[in-house]
């Protein structure tokens, strides 16, 4: 149960999460059987024009083993399959579920240091690949990795290659996968609740990114949780697959419509006019995203009520003045809610209840989909070490039997990670509501001490975004004269000149004096990365400037 602390408390919980993991299934090939023998003609995916019933995609899957196994894949070895979202990918993954073998995640933004790094951190022994997909230049990225990098694969499997396909990718022989003429055949379903499943990148890849290993059960139990918990069982749920399959946000929804048995419309790259016109086309009731992701889906919206199908629309923040933006979508029955995930817990680990007033729906957190069934979600002081209650600000530590197992081949990451009680050091800020639900506020490394309190630049932000002209804000913690001071970057609308002394008397007049910023600057634009799940402001950069202007000022 959710914030608990004592020791029987927990092993209550821990025990109650046995019992109900026992009721559900444990491995993918058995949640995908289940669905072909209850609704095997039923819709599954629609990917483009093409319906494709459970049955249908079960043949697929089956072949896709087959091929796997013919191409030397056994139990235990690491597929990397760098791909944008089509039924290959899905099919490769049950179909390395089924010969016990795990799928490698590869964002088709990585640039060839970050490829090169997977393939050498993982140790895969293929790479499926399209070498051609519209402005993605997969050849130019091939070009700069480096061979000792690639030295396990055995085979590189070409996807979409006709008959041009070139004899060799990073040194290794290719062969093609092509879907409509894989072989018919049976191999033995050897999967296993405790068998590597996939494994995800964590972000910053300019430090090189962790690779976290999920097993089968995980993502199978937190498939099924995650099913009733965010409404996919009711009728007519239809899930718009907008985020790429090899991010944990866009895989883990898939699976849990999946798991209700409820059709996914995948999307092989995100497009904002695209996307409004297939919720409509479709009736998609359930889409995830970024707030970057929804407005360029909203702004593409007509009407008073432009989704009328729409039940969920789960989205993460990445990006500052969010309640202005979801408070018109509400008001246009834009059903925007706050959720929160990550690759160590898994995406929509918890999701904000839709009864809450707008300005708590909105937030990060929420109630976890394994609430009742062993979740614990508990808030630590940063400074002190202690436990906190309700309302209080701290470190997010959550323990659940459908966490991570560990990083890839580095015990030393997964021992800083992992405490001796099974905690996952989540490195987020935010609190524990009574009903046992939390917000999330901000990344750790992002939270303020100023004052003797712990504040989320977000606070500061949406108070300066409320400046007529001002479009975004960041705002960063620096060093002054031996103090911890705000300071803010702002950026305005095209030929606007933001006035500081305005921006800070707005700030004065709302906030407490020591969250004032000292400096805000103007810029054009904030230092950013892409992810899987969309575009990130990189608050180091931030700061780096900061101190740039400040020492340059001196």
């Amino acid at each position: 149960m959710a914030t608990t602390h004592s020791p029987a408390a927990s092993a209550h919980t821990l025990a109650a999460a046995t019992v109900a993991s026992a009721e559900l299934l444990t491995t993918m090939p058995a949640l995908l059987a289940r669905n072909v023998a209850a609704h095997g003609d039923a819709l599954a995916f629609i990917d483009g024009e093409r319906e494709i019933t459970y049955r249908e995609f079960d043949q697929m899957v089956q072949r896709s083993a087959v091929w796997l196994d013919l191409q030397g894949i056994r139990p235990g070895d690491k597929v990397a399959v760098w791909l944008v979202n089509r039924m290959e990918w899905l099919a490769l993954y049950f179909g390395l579920a089924r010969i016990g073998a795990a799928l490698m995640t590869v964002n088709t933004r990585y640039r060839s240091h970050e490829l090169a790094y997977i393939l050498e951190r993982s140790q895969a022994c293929m790479l499926i690949l399209q070498l051609n997909f519209r402005k993605i230049d997969f050849p130019a990225v091939l070009r700069d990795v480096p061979a000792e990098s690639a030295r396990t694969l055995r085979k590189v499997a070409v996807v979409d290659a006709d008959h041009n396909i070139p004899p060799s990718v990073l040194g290794k022989p290719t062969v093609p996968f092509n879907l409509s003429t894989l072989p018919d055949g049976e191999v033995p379903n050897v999967a296993q609740p405790d068998a590597d499943s996939i494994l995800f990148t964590t972000s910053g890849t300019t430090s090189g990114p962790k690779l976290v290993l999920h097993p089968q059960r995980t993502v199978t139990i937190h498939s099924q949780r995650v099913a009733p918990a965010y409404g996919f069982e009711e009728e007519g749920t239809r899930l718009l697959a907008t985020l790429p399959f090899c991010g944990v946000f866009g895989f883990n929804a898939a699976m849990a419509a999946f798991a209700a048995a409820k059709p996914v419309i995948v999307m092989d790259t995100f497009d904002g006019p695209t996307a409004a016109e297939l919720i409509n086309r479709h009736r998609a009731t359930h889409v995830f995203g970024s707030d970057e992701l929804f407005h360029r889906i909203i702004e593409n919206a007509r009407g008073d009520r432009p989704f009328p199908s729409a039940r969920v629309f789960g989205f993460a923040c990445f990006h500052p003045g969010i309640v202005e933006y979801t408070q018109a979508a509400w008001a246009r029955e834009i059903p925007m809610i706050g959720l929160y995930g990550s690759s160590e817990v898994q995406a929509l680990f918890s999701l904000q209840q839709r009864q809450l007033p707008l300005e708590e729906r909105i937030k990060g957190g929420g109630m976890p989909a394994s609430f009742g069934r062993g979740a614990e979600v508990r808030i630590r002081d940063v400074d002190s070490g202690e436990l906190l209650g309700p309302g209080l600000s701290g470190a997010i530590e959550i323990r659940a039997d459908t966490n991570f197992t560990g990083y890839l081949n580095n015990p030393e990451a997964t021992a800083k990670a992992i405490d001796a009680d099974g905690f996952f050091r989540t490195g987020d800020v935010g609190y524990v509501r009574d009903d046992g639900s939390f917000v999330y506020q901000t990344r750790q490394g992002d939270a303020m001490r100023l004052g003797g309190y712990l504040v989320s630049p977000v606070e500061i932000e949406d108070v300066i975004k409320t400046v007529p002209g001002v479009v975004d804000v960041q705002v960063v913690a620096v060093e002054i004269g031996g103090q911890t001071r705000p300071v803010a970057f702002a950026i305005g609308e095209s030929g606007v000149q933001l006035r500081e002394s305005e921006m800070k008397l707005t700030a004065s007049a709302v906030l407490a004096p020591f969250k004032v910023p000292l400096h805000i600057w103007q810029v054009d634009e904030f230092p950013s990365t892409q992810s899987s799940n969309g575009t990130k402001i990189q608050r180091v950069k931030l700061r780096d400037m900061a101190m740039q202007r400040l020492t340059q000022a001196a």
